[in-house]
């Protein structure tokens, strides 16, 4: 895992830990959960879609040939993810609004 992973997912545990007590005060507060939750949803389709790229395009470069299928195919797992990405972030937005 490389070395940003690693802090991001720290930072992300870190936030989770100590927000808690600070979510469980009593009083007006504003819902961050699907904030995060949203945020989330944005790297982990990010992550996978460059995944994707960097998969296709070292493919791509070892076999010339089959470019057009191994681009198809990339973009659509891409459109996959997106899809399912902006399904989530669609929940999560509706979560806050409501």
């Amino acid at each position: 895992m490389s070395r940003v992973l690693q802090v991001s997912w720290c930072f992300v545990i870190a936030l989770l830990f100590f927000a808690t007590p600070a979510l469980a005060a009593d009083g007006p507060m504003i819902v961050l959960d699907p904030a995060i939750g949203a945020g989330l949803i944005m790297l982990g389709g990010g992550f996978g879609i460059s995944k994707i790229g960097t998969a296709a395009v070292e493919s791509m470069a070892r076999q010339p040939e089959a470019a057009k299928d191994i681009s198809g195919a990339m973009l659509l797992a891409a459109a996959l993810i997106e899809g399912a990405t902006f399904f989530a972030l669609i929940v999560c937005i509706l979560v806050i609004v409501l």
